[in-house]
């Protein structure tokens, strides 16, 4: 079947088909599926118009095992493609230039088995860190490969809270009330990313002064604002933009999680409204979320 996913926006796949069909793959579309097959794949030059993480990964992983030379241009260089040139390593194959914007791929004839250590998911760490900030609380996190947050400790620090952070931690304290942010734009890594643009939003809600967001990746992104206007926000969005009019006081209402990250980002301003908050959807939240219950109540939260 073809691929679903959050209601965010279109999500095309012809990167992904049109970057294996250039190594040898055979794509038939039906009315409601699509099937492929390949006799061999063979190395090629493969240019992404878009550096899709996605189709960056599908890719690289057919790559690995084709014929001769595959050069992947315009790819994605999220952390998360790091990891998994990485763990190809481990296991034979031969990847250069990750975290670049051209990777070169050498097919070898196997791949063997190899032991390896997934890191902390960024997108969560993140989500717990703006909540730190909007509650004024306090909070660490361990195992958070820092080269992963990007640029996300110093805006942080710009929103007014303190942060210390290693090479695989990162501790951030807030004890004010936010600053608002005029200008954010998302954007590939090592841009702000899309995926925290919701409990961004959420945040800035908070925060003294005006905020504007504008989204480039996902046109359907603001589906969090009536959601959080039911909670006392002040927001107003259009197409790619939406402006913030901060310094609300949330307090609790009956809101609904549409897609994964608004549903964090709505649990985020629960965790600062006041009054008690339900929240329909979870569903959403835990495909992304190893356990977002268990957190919160080791951080002290009544659920």
């Amino acid at each position: 079947p073809y691929p679903g996913g959050c209601t965010i926006g279109k999500r095309p796949i012809d990167l992904h088909l049109r970057g294996l069909e250039q190594l040898g793959a055979v794509f038939e579309h039906q009315e409601h599926t699509l099937s492929g097959r390949a006799e061999v794949l063979h190395g090629a030059q493969v240019y992404l118009d878009f550096p899709s993480v996605g189709a960056t990964e599908n890719v690289l992983l057919a790559a690995a095992l084709a014929e001769g030379t595959t050069v992947i241009h315009g790819a994605a260089m999220e952390p998360e493609i790091v990891e998994l040139a990485s763990f190809l390593r481990k296991m034979g194959a031969s990847v250069q230039g990750d975290g670049t914007p051209v990777i070169t791929v050498k097919g070898v004839e196997k791949l063997h088995a190899a032991e390896y250590i997934i890191p902390s998911d960024r997108i969560v760490a993140g989500t717990y860190l703006f909540g730190a900030v909007m509650t004024r609380g306090e909070i660490r996190l361990l195992h958070v490969p820092l080269s992963h947050l990007g640029k996300l400790p110093e805006l942080l620090e710009q929103m007014g809270a303190v942060v210390e952070a290693e090479e695989d931690w990162i501790y951030v304290r807030m004890d004010r009330q936010c600053r608002c942010i005029p200008y954010m734009v998302t954007a590939p890594f090592p841009g702000f990313p899309t995926d925290l643009q919701s409990v961004l939003l959420a945040a800035l809600s908070t925060a003294s002064g005006m905020s504007f967001i504008e989204e480039k990746i996902f046109e359907a992104r603001f589906q969090i604002v009536e959601e959080l206007r039911k909670m006392g926000a002040s927001i107003s969005s259009e197409d790619s933009f939406a402006l913030i009019d901060g310094d609300a006081r949330l307090h609790g209402a009956r809101v609904e999680a549409k897609e994964l990250r608004g549903g964090a980002a709505l649990i985020m301003a629960a965790l600062a409204a006041e009054g008690e908050t339900c929240i329909s959807g979870m569903e959403y939240v835990c495909r992304g979320y190893e356990n977002i219950n268990e957190d919160l109540k080791n951080l002290g939260i009544m659920l």
